[in-house]
């Protein structure tokens, strides 16, 4: 996905956006009229729509804001003047969280690509296609079954930050004829998400066959199955968090049905433990899901998640010795026990994972596949490591937590203890299952530390009054752990309302 494509998709992307959630403007519409001629013009809008996606995500670090560094307990953040200190205390009122954080506009900018390739890809006669593929169909299939999963996976990524958003998935024309829109109950976006991944699902392959320059970094049936079990066990686990947090055991059952059929038909497997750091650089045997970021594209970051935790001497020249983001000591005391009967400390994923473990400033080195643009200088540095979303080892962990919904602790505590002793740390006796949720919840803690899952985890378990101090049970049953929505974007639609936990607040 060459920077380009970003370029082309940016440019036709303005005739076809809704003015009143994006406030974009309108183009003449002879553009696209010129556009879906040809298989070179569904891949450059298919490029297009990750690349925004892969944007959305980047933005500000957003990914890891909203999945891990909100639950303060994994790692802190030092000021330098745009507020992000501050959601780490549960106060997301900081001006520049609320204009960055809370705006939702550059999803609804890949929602609107998704809503333009399922609307315009399927009148691409078929004959201009077949010039380059052998089956006009089969190709738009896999073009509109990655559409689909892009926009499902959008959705679901704003509704956990969120919970109501506007649904949109009519493409129109005319933006300026598109109507305004209120926020749709999460139940409401939630079932839209489940029809995209089953829709998805039908026009999707198991593997790569068909694309196997493509493998992780395009969406396959593998993606939409761990995308939809994410789905379910986050709408069985907190739809109902303001009528007493009661979980919906057909959700939970669902999410069950759909790992088994993963990882009955997906081929993945678990990464060996001595090949750590290839798991983070991308495409490893667990790569269910990711977000090309390969600086063997020249789509590195020189400035992603991964840099604000590196020093320089052996990790970036020039760098100083003091990241912007830092490891919390009491994140290693919590997760890595050290005492007579247990040294956690010898864990695969603290030694390989961590570095300056005895300082009151450690790192964290999963995200250091640094390349140097200049390499006899060392200078320009870009971090060439995918951004992960999905990986085996998050299913292979979320089937423990569904054990533990169904009374399985016999189950849960055979895969808590299978990644403990593939990591060299001994394995758990059973404890009470209330102390089992919470062995698992550290469990996901070491071996999910930094890929956005962390604070999501632990709303869903309800095991955040453990970690996160801000979030009280009296929060939680507000919903206060979803995003306040950025003012600025009520101008211009009067049916836009705050989010309940902030309404008088911001």
């Amino acid at each position: 996905m060459k920077f380009k494509h970003i370029i082309l998709l940016c440019t036709f992307l303005l005739s076809v956006s809704c003015k009143k959630l994006l406030e974009q403007e309108p183009k003449n519409s002879t553009y696209l009229e010129k556009y879906w001629k040809s298989t070179q013009d569904c891949e450059s809008a298919l490029a297009g729509n990750y690349a925004l996606l892969r944007n959305a995500l980047a933005f500000k670090y957003s990914y890891y804001m909203y999945g891990d560094a909100v639950a303060k307990n994994y790692f802190v953040i030092d000021y330098n003047g745009d507020g992000l200190e501050g959601i780490q205390n549960g106060d997301y009122t900081f001006t520049y969280n609320v204009k960055d954080l809370g705006n939702w506009t550059r999803y609804f900018k890949v929602i609107t690509m998704s809503n333009t390739i399922l609307a315009k890809l399927p009148q691409v006669p078929d004959a201009s296609l077949e010039k380059d593929v052998p089956n006009a169909q089969q190709y738009k299939n896999r073009v509109l079954g990655q559409a689909l999963f892009i926009r499902a996976f959008t959705y679901f990524t704003m509704t956990r930050i969120w919970g109501d958003v506007p649904l949109v998935t009519e493409f129109y024309e005319n933006p300026l004829e598109a109507p305004e829109l209120p926020r749709s109950p999460k139940a409401d976006v939630m079932q839209q998400i489940e029809k995209d991944c089953h829709d998805a699902i039908s026009l999707l392959n198991w593997g790569y066959a068909d694309n196997p320059s493509g493998a992780a970094v395009t969406a396959n049936k593998g993606s939409v199955y761990a995308l939809l079990a994410h789905l379910y066990l986050w709408r069985g686990t907190t739809l109902n968090a303001a009528n007493g947090g009661a979980n919906d055991m057909k959700d939970i059952n669902s999410a069950d049905t759909t790992i088994n059929t993963l990882i009955a038909n997906g081929g993945y497997a678990l990464t060996d433990t001595s090949n750590y750091y290839k798991t983070f650089i991308g495409k490893s045997t667990e790569s269910i899901f990711e977000l090309n970021m390969s600086e063997d594209q020249l789509e590195g970051s020189d400035d992603g998640i991964g840099m604000q935790f590196l020093r320089g001497d052996q990790y970036i020249k020039y760098y100083g010795d003091h990241a912007r983001m830092a490891v919390r000591p009491e994140y290693f005391s919590r997760h890595y026990l050290k005492g007579q009967d247990v040294n956690d400390t010898l864990d695969v994923r603290y030694q390989k994972g961590f570095d300056y473990r005895d300082d009151n400033r450690p790192l964290c080195r999963k995200y250091s596949n640094v390349v140097y643009r200049n390499p006899g200088l060392k200078l320009s540095p870009y971090m060439s490591n995918n951004m992960i979303i999905f990986r085996f080892a998050d299913i292979k962990l979320l089937q423990a937590e569904i054990a533990i919904y169904k009374q399985d602790y016999g189950k849960a505590l055979d895969i808590i203890n299978l990644f403990r002793t593939r990591n060299n740390t001994q394995p758990l006796t059973m404890p009470a299952p209330d102390v089992l949720m919470y062995d698992y919840i550290l469990e996901r803690g070491k071996e999910m530390y930094l890929e956005g899952h962390l604070f999501f985890d632990l709303i869903r378990t309800k095991t955040y009054t453990y970690i996160v101090d801000w979030l009280t049970e009296q929060r939680y049953a507000q919903e206060g752990f979803y995003w306040p929505v950025d003012p600025r974007l009520f101008r211009g639609n009067k049916f836009l309302t705050q989010t309940r936990f902030w309404v008088g607040k911001i």
